[in-house]
C-alpha cells in the first residue's frame, strides 16, 4: 500500500468504508495478491472513497445500487490528469471492478447483507491492434544503434536484442536474475511473472551471444564492487527501473526514425507477429508471451495488413481472373 498517499474517508468511523478498505487491502496481501495489483486496488478504491466522501456516505450500509450507478456515471466522465482525456475503457473497468470485488468481500466477511454492485453492469473492453508492428528490417536497425563499444552500449544491445528474442515484458527483462539465465540450454525463467506465474522462455543463439559478452566485457565494470543478482544494470551498478528502461528503448527508436508509444512493448508484438507469421503455433507463442487466456495471443493474428493484402491478392478469384 502507497505510503505517501493517504486513504480518502474518515478513519476514525466504526466499520466505515475507510477503515474497511484498509482491511480489504491487508487481506488482499494475506492471499497473495501481487503488489502491482493491490497498487492498482487502492488507487482506485480511494478513487471512490473520495467520491463517497464528497457525497457524506461514510458507512457501507449507505451505499445502494442506485448510488452505484450513479459512480459508474461520474466514472465515464472523469478525465486523466496527465493527459486531459476520458479515461480509457481499461481504466473505468479497473474502477468498477475494484468496487465490486470490494462490497463481495464485505458481504462474505458479512459486514453487510448482501452487495449493491452485484448487478453492476460493467462497459465492454475495447478490443484494438497494436497501432505498429515493426518488421524484421526495423529491428535490425534499432539492433545496430548501441555503441557496443562502451559497456553501456553494450548492455544496450544485449538488452534490445533478449527483447525481441524473448517477448518479455519490460517488468520481467530488468527482473531476470544470473541465475534465471541457462545459456546451454538455450533457455531463461521468468519468476513470478504477470500474475504471479514462473515460466520457461526460449532464447536465441544470437541473443545470447551478446548478453554472454555484455556479462563479461560490460557488466562488471558497471557493476563495480556492487554485488547484484539483477543481469542488466544501470550506470551506477543498481538494477534497472521500468521508466528508466521505457526512455531508453524509445530514444533508439527515435533515432532510427520510428516514433511510438509503448516501446518496450514494440518488441513483443514484433516477435510474436513474426513468429507466427513463418509458422509457429499460437499455443507456442502463448506460453511464451505468458497469456492466461489464447484469445489475448489471437490478437497477433490480425496484426499484419500487408500479409492479408498478399493472401488476397493471391487467393480472391477477382484478382486471380484478371
Amino acid at each position: 500500500m502507497p505510503k505517501k498517499i493517504q486513504l480518502c474517508g474518515d478513519p476514525s468511523v466504526p466499520r466505515g468504508l475507510h477503515r474497511l478498505v484498509k482491511r480489504h487491502l491487508k487481506w488482499m496481501r494475506m492471499v497473495n495478491f501481487s503488489p502491482r495489483t493491490i497498487r492498482a486496488r487502492f488507487s482506485q478504491l480511494n478513487a471512490f472513497l473520495n467520491w463517497c466522501t464528497d457525497h457524506h456516505f461514510v458507512k457501507p450500509g449507505q451505499v445502494t445500487k442506485r448510488f452505484l450507478e450513479m459512480y459508474q456515471r461520474h466514472v465515464s466522465t472523469v478525465r486523466s490528469e496527465a493527459t486531459g482525456n476520458r479515461l480509457c475503457s481499461g481504466a473505468q473497468l479497473g474502477r468498477l471492478v475494484a468496487v465490486r470485488v470490494f462490497f463481495k468481500w464485505m458481504a462474505r466477511k458479512r459486514v453487510i447483507r448482501y452487495s449493491p454492485a452485484a448487478d453492476m453492469d460493467l462497459p465492454r473492453m475495447e478490443k484494438r491492434l497494436p497501432k505498429i508492428v515493426l518488421s524484421h528490417n526495423q529491428v535490425e536497425r534499432v539492433l545496430a544503434l548501441p555503441d557496443v563499444s562502451t559497456p553501456l552500449g553494450l548492455r544496450d544491445r544485449a538488452m534490445l536484442e533478449a527483447f525481441y528474442s524473448t517477448g518479455l515484458r519490460r517488468s520481467e527483462l530488468i527482473a531476470i536474475k544470473l541465475d534465471e539465465l541457462y545459456p546451454e540450454r538455450g533457455l531463461l525463467i521468468v519468476n513470478q511473472g504477470k500474475g504471479k506465474k514462473d515460466r520457461v522462455v526460449p532464447i536465441g543463439r544470437r541473443a545470447l551471444g551478446w548478453i554472454n559478452r555484455y556479462l563479461d566485457e560490460g557488466r562488471p565494470v558497471l557493476a563495480g564492487r556492487k554485488r547484484r543478482e539483477q543481469v542488466f544494470l544501470a550506470r551506477n551498478g543498481e538494477p534497472l527501473t521500468p521508466t528508466g528502461v521505457s526512455i531508453l528503448v524509445r530514444e533508439y527508436l527515435d533515432q532510427a526514425g520510428i516514433h511510438v508509444r509503448g516501446a518496450c512493448h514494440m518488441f513483443r508484438h514484433s516477435m510474436a507477429t513474426a513468429m507466427l507469421e513463418n509458422g509457429a503455433d499460437i499455443r507456442y507463442i502463448q506460453e511464451m508471451l505468458g497469456h492466461a487466456d489464447l484469445k489475448t495471443t489471437q490478437i497477433y493474428t490480425h496484426v499484419n495488413p500487408h500479409k492479408l493484402k498478399e493472401i488476397h491478392a493471391l487467393t480472391h478469384p477477382a484478382d486471380a481472373a484478371a
